[in-house]
């Protein structure tokens, strides 16, 4: 057996994760977790990176000895660096208002279509893209020597060494999915200079060592390598899919819902610019293939706004309220920023004329059906575009313990729903570092190793797919 430390960093909250690999085996447990705050400043909404990190170095300190340490986390954001390699200011929120109306400045230099035809990337206010365009002009902006994903900034801190993970640097929408490295005549249309990133990395690289200082301030011994995993948080999720087949789609629930497929090469056709769809990279030169749906943030907004009413008592209030009663569109960036989420939900089923929900039972019924509604369409359109069938739904992450959510995504895709891994970042954040280092063969025994030891549900679809079906033409009818 051997352990490895997996840092996964959410929008919400972090956690250093501890996972112990054997030939047959495979444990995970948590050494630490830390909430995430982001913090509205005279300049904008920004993330507390110094709290972050903290956090990271009392959880290798509570890990205990470990093989090897990776890190994964969200997506887009960024830190820059001086000269010197220090921090630049506190990272800019994908959730900021800097980017509004930014798009609209960058297609009139490239037309979305061409954007997409040259990244495959869905189009998303915050894509890093736009997010280095709004910066541009900027005091902070024209002292930055280098750009540092926020993985690879933790990654740098820990080790001195800097680099730019693929998983993730395919989510600036810099990247040519085809080629897999960076799209310079794109770049240069739009006046970015590549030099500001570090060397691309892959899955399974080296990244370092932990630094002395590290050391004695986490209690470990030396060294310590840390080893460059899928550090977008959703590669390293589909990473621990427990597929047995090719023939699946998966669904990263949580904060987000990403809903997709897995394919050898990305799909870049104008239908499919059409339809959101994005072509991210992951492990083993793969393509996730998939779509951003607004996910359990809308029912976590609720919930804060609620004052924490218990989640149990919720969804049993919901299982109870008539199904598809009132939809909403839970990909409309209308629900992207926070604030007064459950009257934003009532206003769009009163904008549509449908029933208004009041209760919070009512409410989060409306968000559960909605996202069990928009898990159907990414999941069937995602077939036809890539012309790749699919005979089970795998979801994974935070969104499993939800039992309802994954019956209604059941029920609406018409197809069964293996529930699990709940931790499915971490794991496969743990499952890269471990075959880096041999004790994981390829991919599919990799998959093996997690079908075999980790607790899945199987949820059959039940009551036939047609009133989805109405619910979905309601809703595109409007």
């Amino acid at each position: 057996m051997r352990s490895y430390a997996a840092v996964d960093l959410g929008a919400s909250s972090g956690r250093v994760m501890v996972g112990r690999v054997g030939p047959d085996s495979l444990e995970l447990a948590e050494a630490h977790r830390f909430a995430n705050r982001p913090l509205r400043v005279p300049e904008g909404l920004r993330w507390d990176v110094l709290s972050l990190y903290a956090g990271v170095l009392d959880g290798l300190r509570a890990a205990g000895p470990v093989d090897s340490v990776g890190i994964d986390s969200w997506a887009v954001d960024y830190g820059l660096l001086d000269g010197d390699g220090a921090l630049l200011g506190n990272p800019v929120h994908y959730r900021d208002t800097r980017t509004e109306g930014v798009a609209e400045k960058v297609w009139a230099t490239v037309p979305a279509a061409e954007l997409y035809a040259a990244t495959g990337l869905q189009y998303a206010p915050f894509n890093t893209l736009y997010q280095l365009v709004a910066a541009r002009g900027t005091r902070q902006f024209a002292h930055a020597e280098r750009l540092l994903l926020i993985p690879d900034l933790l990654a740098y801190w820990l080790t001195g060494e800097q680099g730019t993970e693929l998983t993730n640097a395919s989510t600036t929408q810099l990247i040519d999915p085809r080629t897999r490295t960076w799209s310079s005549g794109l770049a240069a249309r739009l006046g970015i200079d590549l030099e500001l990133f570090a060397p691309l990395r892959q899955p399974g690289d080296p990244a370092g060592v932990l630094r002395p200082e590290v050391l004695e301030e986490t209690g470990l011994t030396g060294p310590v390598p840390v080893t460059a995993v899928g550090s977008h948080d959703t590669a390293s999720a589909v990473a621990a899919v427990p597929a047995t087949g090719e023939r699946f789609a998966y669904i990263c629930t949580g904060t987000w819902s990403l809903a997709g497929l897995e394919l050898a090469a990305p799909v870049l056709t104008e239908e499919s610019r059409a339809a959101n769809f994005t072509n991210e990279l992951g492990l083993d030169g793969t393509v996730r293939y998939l779509r951003n749906i607004m996910g359990l943030w809308l029912l976590q907004e609720c919930v804060r706004a609620w004052g924490d009413p218990d989640l149990g008592v919720l969804l049993r209030e919901a299982a109870a309220v008539p199904a598809l009663r009132s939809v909403v569109d839970a990909g409309d960036a209308a629900f992207l920023a926070p604030g007064r989420m459950p009257e934003r939900i009532a206003e769009a089923c009163r904008a549509t004329g449908q029933p208004v929900p009041g209760t919070p039972g009512e409410i989060t019924r409306c968000i559960l059906d909605s996202l069990a509604l928009a898990h159907r369409r990414a999941v069937e359109d995602a077939q036809r575009l890539a012309g790749h069938p699919v005979d089970v739904v795998h979801v994974v992450g935070g969104g499993t313990r939800n039992a309802l959510l994954c019956q209604l995504t059941a029920d609406a895709c018409g197809l069964p729903v293996v529930a699990g891994p709940t931790e499915a970042a971490a794991l496969g954040n743990v499952l890269v570092q471990a075959r880096a280092h041999g004790m994981v063969g390829d991919r599919a025994d990799l998959r093996g190793l997690l079908a075999r030891t980790q607790p899945l549900t199987r949820y059959e679809p039940q009551g036939g797919t047609g009133r989805w079906r109405e619910a979905q033409a309601r809703l595109a009818a409007r």
